[in-house]
């Protein structure tokens, strides 16, 4: 194959591997989806929000100060929630088979730009440990910020309640599969190109041309054998071997 193809030798090279291409498709895809839906452990999540915000009297006015103060905390606060201190007090609550640094490993803790509201995100193969991990997380911290930090202002602004019917998070089967379909024809598709210019073998006319930028001026084609008649069935050469067998006999 030359160093540079056009589009139309693109499309020839492949036309002409069409089948390699679909037939990885479709094993790379297949093989995804088998993965997605019978291997992979399905993963749920449960969210539970914190609000960080000191409680006011009908008398208070907001303060705007306290707020943006409230704000700058709360990146300590997510500090804290997967801090061993929170952590171990969750695992030994709910006497879970866990280490601290699975808990961490498990839990997310995130908040939207210049909000008051934490996010405590938990995943896990089971809905209802994920629940519960997320729930006594945010149980746990309310109670301990206040000895850790002497401020007792966050309050749980949601729970997670468990769905009976929840879908897991991941895997997510029809990405994969999509994902497998896009990363098959890719395969097909180089794998095709390489075997192109791998291939020095000259099949036809063009070939030689391209090649060797040579006009071809001659062909020869392959002439097969043909079979020798067996039997001889015309009556006149029949009748002058006959004629010649009597002359001779005479």
């Amino acid at each position: 194959m030359k160093e540079t193809i056009s589009l139309k030798e693109l499309f020839q090279i492949l036309r002409k591997r069409f089948w390699l291409i679909i037939l990885i498709t479709v094993i790379v895809s297949t093989a995804s989806a088998v993965v997605s839906y019978f291997i992979l452990t399905p993963v749920y999540e449960s969210k539970t929000q914190l609000l960080v915000n000191q409680a006011k009297s009908e008398q208070q006015l907001y303060d705007s100060t306290e707020i943006q103060t409230n704000i700058q905390l709360i990146n300590t606060y997510n500090v804290i929630i997967k801090s061993p201190v929170i952590l171990e007090k969750v695992k030994d609550g709910l006497k879970l088979n866990k280490t601290v640094e699975d808990l961490n490993n498990q839990i997310k803790v995130s908040s939207a730009t210049n909000s008051q509201v934490v996010e405590i995100t938990v995943q896990d193969t089971s809905k209802k440990i994920a629940n519960q991990i997320a729930n006594e997380t945010a149980k746990v911290f309310q109670e301990e910020i206040v000895k850790i930090m002497n401020i007792d202002n966050v309050s749980i602004l949601s729970k997670d309640e468990v769905v009976a019917n929840a879908a897991p998070v991941k895997p997510k089967p029809l990405i994969n599969i999509g994902l497998g379909v896009l990363i098959g024809l890719i395969l097909g598709v180089g794998l095709s190109l390489l075997m192109e210019y791998l291939d020095n073998t000259l099949k036809t006319e063009q070939d030689i041309e391209n090649i060797l930028d040579l006009p071809v001026i001659g062909v020869v084609t392959n002439i097969k054998d043909v079979p020798k008649p067996t039997n001889v069935s015309r009556p006149d050469v029949a009748a002058r071997v006959t004629q010649r067998g009597e002359t001779y006999g005479s």
